[in-house]
């Protein structure tokens, strides 16, 4: 009748108090971090939704005008949590890998999270850019509370052109960017059954402290083998 492990109890690296819950720590993401990924996950599929509406349906031209401010509003707003995201992430620890990643799986996750931010960032500005340059020069109202001003660029039928159609296969690309995170979040959850999903929902503090309690309940530090 031997042991199978002595499990030991982990050193926190950052305590559980609220404070520290907001920030990421090496077992997981913090709120901050993880109320960014929703929000701006929430974000990007409603002006999908809004672009596909806008240009593929045929609707009310009064409609159609309050469904561009809007889509334009929710750019903007996708285009400063977007800068706020990179810069986070630039600046704040990140989490450890589950280990049942293997190296490449690491380095693709990485590049696919690079380009997903990057994307973030280029779709807002490239529609940003369609608004600048339009020849109607229709103010952007932001959820009708200021006007932000167009980008100082010269404004062309040519010009509106590129950057509507930069705007569009940029936007394509980012929606199979992100069928392809889902469907990866969605592998690794019911087929890996690790935590690369779940961890986006709780804090790695709260992870970390769960794991702590298993490791100094004596029922789970001391199972025996049969």
């Amino acid at each position: 009748m031997g042991l199978i492990a002595e499990a030991k109890p982990v050193p926190a690296e950052r305590t559980t108090t609220g404070s520290n819950m907001l920030r990421n720590d090496k077992a997981g993401f913090g709120w901050i971090t993880i109320t960014l990924h929703w929000t701006i996950a929430a974000l990007i599929l409603a002006l999908l939704a809004l672009g596909y509406i806008m240009r593929r349906l045929p609707v009310d031209p009064a409609l159609q005008f309050s469904l561009y401010q809007w889509h334009k509003s929710l750019g903007f707003t996708v285009l400063g949590l977007a800068v706020i995201r990179t810069i986070w992430h630039l600046i704040e620890i990140a989490p450890r890998a589950p280990e049942s990643l293997s190296g490449m799986e690491r380095r693709a996750a990485g590049a696919t999270h690079a380009l997903l931010l990057a994307l973030a960032l280029a779709v807002p500005l490239a529609g940003w850019a369609v608004a600048s340059t339009s020849t109607l020069n229709i103010p952007s109202f932001y959820f009708n509370w200021f006007i932000i001003p167009h980008l100082p660029m010269a404004k062309s039928a040519s010009a509106e052109g590129l950057w509507t159609l930069v705007h569009m296969a940029l936007a394509y690309l980012l929606l199979a960017f992100v069928a392809l995170h889902i469907l990866a979040a969605l592998y690794h959850h019911i087929v890996r059954h690790d935590e690369i999903l779940v961890r986006m929902f709780h804090t790695g503090s709260r992870q970390g402290a769960s794991s702590q309690a298993a490791g100094s309940d004596p029922m789970i530090a001391g199972r025996k083998k049969p």
